[in-house]
């Protein structure tokens, strides 16, 4: 039930198209009902059992009132125009009835479009909205591919199985129902076999579903496995191919595609058993009703029961078949579509940990200092940082070193928070970080990893990136300051060469020249460089450190360097080891010192040697 209670929440804000829906299908199912009642009179008359009502009845707009009416103006008919004059009537009143009952089914359906769609549209929205806001540790904790198959596969399969059901889910019961008040007018006694049948149809329904619905659950997770495997492949496809991994890669995934073929085959062979199910069970009741209801035509004067009435019920009776079919099969596809919504909303659902507070303070820059006061932090149990003082003023640049695992990308992740201390803060101009907007915090810096993250775009849409305001010339200033003017001048069409998937079809320098011009577009008063040029060979590094002194200049920066050389010129150099700071001082002042920076320098120069 929680499940189903979920979905309704996404019904909500349509209801009033659900509510048009549930209307117009009501008038749909009452013409056909009217339409299927006209062969009562039709058989009447053709038999010739027709008894004429000559007194006008006094008009009630009930069952009885309605038909005593019909039989007043059809007597009507046949004393003044005669019995085939009736028939003609009757024949009209079949094809308008049945054209109004399909004009309402298509304004049914019609509004049921707008509202499939529309709730399909605004689940999508919810998850990559919330897929933006989620910290950074979800995605470290959470396969990628996964996530991407919860994105995708399963906002299909709830649009494919719950949304193909819903207008099922709303139409079948509302017409199995009023067809079922219309024979109990006609025969209550025979209705009362279908009160004490239909339960048991619908409990086997029921225990199908459940099992429909593990199974989707478990199919839908090993789905996530396959796409994890295939971003694995082809992220991986270089290394794969060097290292001759072709038939490992295919074992593992054959293994996943057949157990996801498995699952599959025992969830379709499991939900195709619900249809004729259901069927066969419905024509063992149609079979005792025919037996039971006949015997009570057979003696009307003591059941109450002719034979047209009996054909009548019958006739309903049938058409309560299909709908009971058309439910059973959208109940089985909605189990499926609730194990995939389920899914997607554990993601909608997960914490998102960074929280901007009510009235939070803008920031309009950096006016004096950003500094780290007793601040501590873990992802899980053991800490990265402990105990971290540092202080960072305007305009200056501070150097980050330490072996790998020290703690210095964590660091200054703190700052545009990716991530909250477990202890202590971070300040900003001597206010907390957490206590003013997220956006605007962010805003005031720009971050050049060592990995340039570029997008399958244009190289004058990534460095313009997030600005929709740029102007061209902005962008080209940008680009020279980066060094990069010349080498996308030459590029086939200029800023509107598109660079391909994560930028392949740039060198591993131009890449990082246009990540770099991306931060001077933004002109950020904070600077994080992630040891931008570790991956460049010396060519490349000399253009893009160039690069990065002319953005640096007038500038706080915060540098985290692999390689020392780099650094010699930084107005502070921070030393951290396991998560601590150890040194700290110029590079002048800290090879004069014993300790790990100047271990660190020699053995860089040893290997540079």
């Amino acid at each position: 039930m929680k499940g189903y209670r979920k979905f309704l929440s996404y019904i909500l804000p349509y209801k009033g198209l659900a509510l048009l829906n549930v209307l117009f299908n009501i008038f749909s199912i009452f013409f056909s009902l009217f339409s299927i009642a006209l062969i009562f009179p039709f058989l009447s008359l053709l038999f010739g059992q027709t008894q004429l009502v000559t007194v006008k009845p006094q008009i009630t707009y009930d069952a009885k009132g309605l038909n005593e009416f019909f039989n007043y103006y059809l007597s009507h008919i046949i004393q003044t125009e005669g019995a085939e004059s009736a028939l003609v009537f009757i024949c009209l009143m079949a094809i308008i009835t049945i054209f109004l009952k399909n004009v309402f089914r298509y304004l049914a359906l019609f509004f049921m479009v707008s509202l499939r769609n529309n709730i399909v549209s605004n689940l999508r929205e919810s998850m990559y909205k919330h897929i933006l806001v989620l910290p950074l540790s979800y995605f470290s904790e959470e396969k990628k591919g996964d996530l991407i198959s919860r994105m995708s596969n399963d906002i299909l399969q709830i649009e494919v199985a719950i949304m193909s059901s819903l207008e099922a889910m709303f139409k079948e019961p509302l017409t199995i129902v009023i067809f079922l008040v219309s024979l109990v007018m006609i025969s209550p006694q025979l209705v009362l076999i279908v009160f004490v049948t239909l339960p048991i149809i619908a409990l086997l329904i029921g225990q199908i579903g459940k099992v429909l619905k593990k199974y989707s659950q478990r199919g839908q997770a090993k789905l996530g496995d396959l796409v994890s495997l295939y971003e694995e492949t082809l992220m991986g496809i270089r290394i794969i191919k060097a290292f001759n991994s072709q038939a490992f890669f295919m074992r593992r995934f054959n293994k996943e595609n057949n157990a996801y073929t498995r699952i599959n085959v025992a969830s379709n062979r499991t939900g195709d058993s619900a249809s004729p199910i259901s069927e066969t069970l419905s024509v063992v009741v149609l079979s005792f009703i025919l037996w039971f209801g006949g015997k009570m035509a057979l003696h009307p004067a003591e059941t109450g029961l002719n034979a047209q009435s009996f054909i009548l019920f019958i006739l309903v009776f049938t058409q309560i078949l299909p709908p009971a079919k058309s439910f059973s099969t959208a109940y089985s596809n909605m189990q499926k579509g609730l194990a995939s919504l389920e899914r997607v909303n554990e993601v909608l659902q997960s914490e998102e940990l960074i929280t901007e507070i009510p009235n939070a303070k803008p920031v309009e820059g950096l006016g004096n200092s950003i500094e780290f006061k007793n601040v501590c932090f873990k992802y899980a149990d053991d800490y990265v940082l402990k105990n971290i003082n540092l202080k960072i003023e305007k305009g200056k640049t501070v150097a980050l070193v330490g072996p790998s695992g020290s703690g210095k990308s964590t660091l200054t992740d703190l700052i545009p928070r990716f991530y909250d201390p477990v202890e202590g803060e971070v300040l900003l101009d001597g206010e907390n970080i957490k206590n003013l907007k997220i956006l605007q915090l962010r805003g005031t810096m720009a971050i050049v990893a060592q990995e340039s993250i570029l997008f399958n775009d244009s190289i004058y849409n990534n460095i313009s990136f997030g600005k929709t305001d740029s102007t061209t010339s902005q962008v080209e200033e940008a680009a020279r300051i980066a060094n990069a003017h010349e080498f996308i001048l030459g590029s086939e069409k200029g800023y509107q060469t598109n660079i391909g998937d994560r930028g392949n079809k740039l060198s591993g320098g131009q890449r990082q020249r246009i990540s770099i011009a991306r931060a001077i577009h933004t002109n950020p008063d904070i600077l994080i460089l992630d040891e931008a040029t570790s991956a460049l060979d010396t060519a490349s590094e000399r253009l893009v450190q160039e690069a990065l002194n002319n953005i640096m200049q007038n500038r706080t920066t915060i540098v985290i360097a692999h390689r020392l050389s780099t650094i010699h010129k930084a107005d502070l150099i921070v030393v951290l080891d396991k998560g601590e700071i150890v040194q700290t001082g110029t590079h002048h002042e800290l090879i004069l010192q014993e300790g790990l920076y100047k271990q660190l320098h020699e053995m860089q120069k040893i290997l540079e040697g």
